[in-house]
């Protein structure tokens, strides 16, 4: 009875979420009819070819308002025969919403871990298998953070989907860059706080080891609290180990030990402070702490990753998780904790998930003008006038490589120009986060009451930090050459596009872009290739920039179609242009 009563709030839920009209909805059903394929695959396999439980719903038709509810119906009637009634695995997600992207998120997730029983091994499947991306068989947790920071920062994961363990490295991914992305702008993570909160740690981890070794009792190496160390994290860290190390008896370390990032004091703080917690369980028992402990937060016991998620969710949105730990182990507190924020991502106080993502980005890519001189163009020819101080705006696009220019937009005034960010308040941890304007050309415009332009740049007189403006210090044009010139001075040899060789990795169609590794090729059959080193925009006047590396070759962000405004540039050979393909034609 259970079980219906969750069926017939799925079905309820579904129908009127499913009403609405959906984005990318081709790709979706898309998505939910091959987990209905892999799903009839999986039940052939452990019922018998075309056997059926009487209940099973047989539901193919996608005009149905029951699709994916019925797809989530026999994905657990398939369960109950395979693991037993009322069974299933401990990373099993089941029906989390109403909202039909993210049960079938679930729904395959939970397919996957079903087919890992029935058949041979994780990586057998039978043919016509269609299978999904990797990040489908990871954590809720994990799938979770990607989906904000997604949506929020315009930040992508750039782990190998072919990596064999592909979500345990995409996690390392998150802990070291994308959730620093997300948590630099959160109030309450500036250096000062959090310097208070490793002051505490290291606080705690002293009590810990008088616990464990005896009061001022200490290892040889112990490098102890120095007060104003600019190393403080990383002693904090070293000395945690050191004392790991006595407490786990060299046997290593338990599942779950977190990383030290020391380039995110943010994710450091979470997982040292885990670190801490978990060892003074193992030494003084679940939960026993010393006199004084300062950590009093019980969530900080729990996995960094989902306290970063539950401080996303505090910051959007104020939410608070229920921190009572009452009677339950730290074991079933966290797990609890991670039921909690999980389902809180799940289900957020709005209607529609984009609605969330709007204010919350309008604040952190904001900020206010320290005299910052305005142009209507990225080389800084078109002077438009000075912003007066506290004059507020919208950043939306940077400049390549090493320019501190950006796209803004007037908040409070009718403006869009490009500024120096050097002389605003944009953090520039925030500013490297702007995407470039690679394809992008934005409009510009000054109606503001100090808007006098266009003009001439002035003269500036002494060393003033306008000066370096002026001088080219945040706006630095590359000394580019053309291909006729390249090929002149380096005797390279002159390719065209069918030369060069596209390995597609992420489509941004709503960019109008793709991420790509390109090889330029001694022949159009594309066999002897080497490496691209540079792509020259030379529209801006500006090379691309790496945004990663796919199997030793450089990653770039290249629009759709045909240009001949580039210069692509290998060890050997170069071209005047290249040939990009959206996704539906490839």
């Amino acid at each position: 009875m259970r079980r219906l009563a969750i069926l017939i709030a799925i079905w309820a839920g579904t129908v009127m979420v499913w009403a609405a009209p959906m984005r990318q909805a081709d790709l979706f059903e898309l998505f939910i009819l091959q987990a209905r394929n892999d799903l009839e695959l999986t039940a052939n396999e452990a019922l018998g070819e075309g056997v059926r439980p009487d209940t099973w719903t047989f539901n193919f038709d996608l005009t149905t308002n029951t699709f994916v509810a019925d797809l989530w119906y026999d994905n657990e009637i398939l369960a109950e025969e395979v693991f037993g009634a009322g069974e299933r695995p401990e990373r099993w997600f089941g029906a989390t919403t109403f909202d039909p992207f993210l049960l079938s998120r679930n729904i395959r997730h939970d397919l996957e871990l079903t087919a890992d029983t029935v058949f041979a091994s994780a990586v057998d499947r039978p043919v016509g298998w269609n299978g999904a991306p990797p990040i489908n068989r990871c954590s809720r947790t994990v799938q979770n953070i990607i989906r904000y920071v997604e949506a929020l920062y315009e930040v992508r994961p750039l782990t190998d989907q072919g990596e064999p363990d592909y979500c345990d490295q995409l996690r390392f991914e998150l802990e070291g860059e994308l959730i620093r992305v997300s948590l630099s702008p959160i109030e309450g993570f500036d250096f000062g706080s959090l310097q208070e909160r490793f002051i505490a740690a290291r606080g705690d981890l002293e009590r810990t080891a008088n616990d464990v070794l005896g009061v001022n009792e200490r290892p040889a190496d112990w490098i102890g609290f120095i007060e104003d160390s600019p190393s403080l994290e990383q002693d904090l860290n070293t000395d945690i180990e050191i004392l790991a190390n006595v407490i786990f008896q060299g046997l290593g370390r338990p599942s779950g030990w977190a990383r030290y990032i020391p380039d995110s004091l943010a994710i450091s703080f979470f997982n040292l402070r885990y670190n801490l917690e978990t060892m003074t369980d193992e030494a003084l028992g679940d939960g026993i702490r010393p006199g004084s402990w300062q950590g009093q937060d019980s969530t900080l016991r729990c996995e960094p990753l989902t306290q970063a998620l539950s401080a996303i969710l505090g910051d959007l949105f104020g939410f608070s998780p229920n921190r009572d730990v009452g009677e339950r182990t730290t074991a079933q507190f966290c797990t609890a904790f991670n039921q909690q924020v999980n389902n809180y991502a799940d289900n957020p106080p709005t209607e529609d998930f984009r609605e969330l993502i709007d204010d919350p980005r309008d604040r952190v890519f904001s900020g206010e003008a320290e005299f910052a001189w305005a142009f209507l163009d990225v080389g800084a020819l078109d002077y438009m006038g000075a912003m007066p101080p506290g004059t507020r705006f919208r950043a939306w696009y940077r400049n390549f490589q090493e320019s501190t220019m950006m796209y803004v937009t007037g908040i409070d005034q009718d403006f869009g120009v490009f500024i120096d960010r050097r002389f605003t308040d944009l953090d520039p941890d925030v500013f490297a986060r702007l995407p470039t304007l690679d394809g992008v050309r934005p409009l510009t415009y000054c109606n503001a009451s100090w808007c006098n332009g266009p003009g001439p740049t002035p003269t500036p007189r002494g060393g003033s930090a306008v000066e370096r403006l002026v001088l080219g210090a945040g706006t630095a044009v590359p000394d580019v050459q053309t291909v006729e010139e390249v090929r002149e001075t380096t005797g390279k040899t002159q390719v065209s596009w069918n030369h060069i060789r596209v390995t597609y990795l992420l489509d941004r169609p709503e960019a109008g872009a793709v991420q790509v590794a390109l090889e330029i090729c001694a022949e159009t059959a594309q066999i002897n290739c080497e490496p691209v080193n540079s792509v020259l925009d030379q529209t801006l006047g500006v090379f691309k920039p790496v945004v990663g590396v796919f199997e030793g070759l450089n990653v770039y962000e290249v629009s759709y179609g045909y240009s001949t405004e580039v210069v692509v540039e290998g060890e050997s050979f170069i071209s005047p242009d290249i040939w990009i393909s959206d996704p539906t034609l490839r």
